[in-house]
């Protein structure tokens, strides 16, 4: 699940990488993009037994980072819209006993502060960087990573 502005420069790195993986067409693997994660995808995310959130990270290490991610069950409010992926997770483990493994992925960004549809350079970068590396782990369903 790849989110971000696609127009806010590299803010739409999570939506590029998952139009990237939506073109390589890998057996079970299914992709969604979206500019921020919502409520509405906690029911999604209970159908898989591995979810991947990709976005656009402002700093760390480039060209990307790839971490393991938690549950966070957090209590929401009336008016939650937006949420984090590890709250996301808490709230499918909570609404559909789902607990998929997840994984986060932050692709290093650089431009962020204007609006325009495109990538700089380097955030193309580690978009190339990252879909390298995430294209054999994602066709072995993650078997050769860590949890």
């Amino acid at each position: 699940m790849g989110y971000g502005n696609p127009g806010r420069l590299d803010d739409g790195l999570g939506p590029a990488f998952a139009e990237r993986i939506q073109a390589l067409d890998i057996p079970g693997v299914t992709v969604d993009a979206d500019y921020q994660l919502c409520v509405e995808d906690a029911a999604a995310l209970a159908r898989h037994d591995l979810v991947l959130f990709a976005d656009a990270a402002v700093e760390g290490p480039e060209p990307f980072e790839l971490q393991p991610l938690q549950a966070r069950h957090t209590g929401l409010g009336f008016s939650s819209h937006s949420l984090s992926a590890g709250a996301l997770l808490g709230l499918a483990q909570e609404l559909f006993g789902a607990a998929p493994r997840a994984f986060l992925l932050g692709i290093r960004g650089y431009d962020f502060n204007a609006f325009g549809e495109r990538l700089s350079e380097r955030a193309q970068a580690n978009l190339d960087a990252a879909v390298a590396h995430l294209e054999p782990l994602l066709r072995d369903g993650f078997a050769a990573a860590s949890s």
